[in-house]
């Protein structure tokens, strides 16, 4: 019997993904769990399975196609070997995100299995129904047969549907989209279309209202001799749109504090080795800082929360996203319900997030879900940043490179190893009394760390 294979929803912020490589092809038999498609978001590039034993009938959205989360993408027959009936049935329920790997607990030394189960549970759906701009909805049509067109929009009337790249694209370029010839589903324009449109000059814009002449700006840097014109990947577009996104939605106001983590450092360099070789993953800075995060968010909750128009959404659990660079681009994957691990519990979350990211192994559940973000860039030389917030959450901070300064200790200038903490944060959901607030208690955290702080 057919049935039409959806797009999954992999974030509450995350409302359209590019299809990059089809695994399979029309006549093709697909095994449950099969890897699908590979699926490209500014969050993740993923491998969708099918749900569903059978043969692929019919692919709907191409490669290079950019398609809501929840649109029809292809259809299968499952369990069936005959011809397809002529009307599609309804999609199937979305399949369950597989559960969390093992972790630390606090309350013990030695790994005590799963967590709990996967990270999409219902706190997740709720912050996700909270949010004011869900993802657009796929009507369910036929298909144009294959090489056929589908039909335009009707003139002068601006097609539904659209994702908020799309409107974002044709606003910045004055592009009447009513005039844009969509080859998307049931006729929906997509990127591509207006990048098409633009670039052939097809399609006029409206003429714009007489404006005094403006002084004529220098050549863009493409026409220049011996300049380069590097195209976009799919994922590196995507960043730029989250990007763009979280700078121009969210009023952003950054905050600073230093922290004196000598006791750490000793603490540290003590246990680094012994650690190595009995867990098999480094012990960094990093999961004392994120430790020392959760603790603190416990205390300030605006700070683990999102803007929700009329009210201000606070997290149930605490979900903490590391930033990684990986070949394809920046990712954040998340460690879930992080204040329940020890020190050693995060130092391996974050060796199995960070491994997986490198080598595009993530998950779904692995990118779902995050509430605040911490990015380790001291690990790349800084000592000072002022991060972009990952939309839609309320604050990103940063642990910036350990260094050795004078200080003043005891009315006496000491050597001591120094971190500086940086923090932007959306000034909608706090001011400087709540984010300040909630830099002290990390920084007083880190400072008490020494060789009496349990890792386990």
């Amino acid at each position: 019997m057919p049935q039409l294979i959806e797009l999954p929803h992999v974030g509450e912020s995350v409302v359209e993904g590019t299809i990059g490589k089809w695994l399979k092809q029309p006549g093709d038999r697909v095994e449950r769990y099969d890897p699908l498609v590979e699926v490209i978001t500014d969050k993740v590039t993923m491998e969708v399975p099918s749900p569903v034993a059978g043969e692929l009938l019919r692919i709907i959205a191409r490669e290079g196609e950019t398609v809501p989360m929840g649109a029809p993408i292809a259809e299968v027959a499952a369990g069936h070997d005959g011809p397809a009936p002529a009307t599609p049935p309804e999609p199937p329920p979305a399949t369950a995100a597989p559960p969390t790997p093992a972790s630390y607990l606090i309350t013990d030394a030695r790994p005590v299995g799963p967590t709990g189960g996967s990270a999409v549970e219902a706190q997740a759906a709720a912050d996700a129904a909270a949010l004011t701009e869900p993802a657009p909805t796929a009507t369910l049509v036929a298909p144009a047969p294959d090489g056929a067109a589908m039909p335009p929009p009707a003139a002068g009337r601006v097609p539904n549907r659209l994702s908020p790249a799309v409107r974002r694209l044709a606003r910045e370029h004055n592009l009447d989209l009513s005039r844009v010839a969509g080859t998307g589903l049931g006729g929906r324009v997509t990127r591509n279309d207006v990048l098409r449109c633009l670039e052939s000059a097809a399609v006029p814009a409206p003429a714009p209202a007489p404006s005094p002449p403006v002084p004529t700006m220098p050549a863009p840097a493409a026409t220049v001799v011996g300049a380069e014109r590097i195209p976009l990947t799919p994922i590196r577009r995507l960043i730029a749109d989250a990007m763009t996104r979280s700078a121009t939605q969210i009023p952003h106001a950054w905050s600073m504090v230093e922290a004196d983590i000598t006791g750490l450092v000793g603490l540290r360099n003590r246990e680094r080795d012994n650690f190595r070789h009995r867990e098999g993953v480094n012990l960094t800075y990093l999961p004392f800082a994120l430790k020392a995060v959760a603790a603190a968010l416990k205390e300030h909750p605006t700070l683990n929360a999102t803007w929700g128009d009329d009210c201000i959404v606070l997290k149930g659990r605490i979900n903490l996203g590391i930033a990684v660079a990986a070949p394809s681009g920046l990712v954040v994957p998340v460690i879930h319900d992080a204040d329940r691990l020890s020190v050693a519990g995060l130092a391996h979350a974050i060796a199995d997030r960070a491994g997986r990211a490198r080598t595009g192994n993530l998950r779904l559940d692995d990118v779902q879900g995050g509430t605040f973000t911490v990015n380790n860039t001291g690990a790349l030389g800084s000592v000072l940043g002022g991060p972009i917030i990952n939309y839609p959450q309320a604050a990103i901070m940063t642990t910036e490179a350990v260094q050795q300064r004078p200080a003043v200790i005891n009315d006496a200038i000491a050597i001591r190893w120094m971190m500086n903490l940086c923090l932007s944060f959306d000034h909608r959901i706090n001011d400087g009394a709540e984010s300040g607030a909630f830099l002290q208690s990390v920084k007083h955290r880190l400072e008490a760390m020494n060789d009496d702080t349990p890792i386990y």
